[in-house]
């Protein structure tokens, strides 16, 4: 039995010497090779990535691109190393197309992803900071990724899109505003236009509520028990709730300062009653 195992171990043992001797030189060229392969892919990488920074190209499709000159330069030494010590690369370039086929067909939604992200980052229909709204959701765009885009809305929730579902959608872009619409009832009897002059002078003077496109108050309806007064404007997404609840309460406080009535609900019952006598 140590007889059979110790021949086994002289066999590989001569067939790697023979190998070596063979090729040793090969095995050099091939190492050579190697090296100066990684250095090279290291320099194109970086030199393309330091040009497409030059001319203010998108982050990630500078990252993406760069990486993938490094792993095509990388790829390249080594078929050439596999090749001069005497390895033939296409058995192996047989069975990559044969598992890139199978996993193309596993990994198709992702690489669908991969491919809306990349459209987005060449077109731009939108950038970190806008806020947009597409499929039932909305929120300020917080960083654009091949696969997915993150959104975060006014409660600070992040919300993450999957970038198939973007592409070819119908998109909604407000940039970094979101647009807020509120309505307030006055007494029938209440100064109209001081009540419309008083919403848009508080509109006009914060900062936080746009200029362009400028706010929008008038008489929205003719309801039941009040003039219903609507107003509109834009402010910054990420402060939207905040900023919402303090126009209301200026609102609220000015037409309280200028005695404007804000009436609840109102109903006339009227009762009838039957007069006709017995017989």
């Amino acid at each position: 039995m140590i007889e059979q195992e110790i021949e086994q171990f002289e066999k590989y043992y001569d067939m790697i010497r023979t190998y070596l001797l063979t090729y040793s030189m090969q095995l050099i060229a091939a190492l050579l090779i190697l090296v100066v392969g990684l250095w090279l892919a290291k320099k194109l990488a970086s030199a393309t990535h330091a040009v497409m920074i030059r001319h203010n190209i998108d982050i990630t499709l500078t990252n993406f691109v760069s990486n993938v000159v490094k792993v095509l330069v990388v790829t390249m030494f080594i078929i050439i190393a596999l090749g001069k010590v005497g390895i033939s690369v296409t058995p192996f370039v047989a069975a990559i197309g044969a598992a890139s086929l199978g996993a193309g067909l596993a990994v198709q939604g992702m690489l669908s992803n991969y491919g809306a992200g990349l459209a987005l980052i060449a077109t731009r229909p939108f950038v970190v900071g806008d806020t947009i709204a597409i499929k039932g959701v909305s929120g300020q765009v917080k960083s654009i990724e091949l696969g997915h885009t993150i959104l975060i809305n006014e409660q600070k929730v992040e919300i993450t899109v999957p970038n198939k579902h973007i592409i070819g959608e119908v998109l909604h872009n407000s940039f970094n505003y979101s647009h807020i619409e509120g309505q307030v009832g006055i007494a029938y009897d209440a100064p109209v236009d001081l009540a419309i002059s008083v919403i848009q002078k508080i509109l006009v003077d914060d900062d936080n509520v746009a200029d362009n496109p400028a706010p929008q108050v008038g008489i929205e309806a003719f309801s039941d028990s009040a003039i219903t007064i609507s107003y509109r404007y834009w402010t910054p997404t990420t402060s939207l709730i905040e900023n919402k609840l303090n126009v209301n309460q200026a609102i609220y406080q000015g037409f309280k300062d200028t005695n404007i009535e804000i009436p609840f609900p109102q109903r006339v019952v009227t009762i009838k009653s039957n007069t006709s006598k017995p017989e």
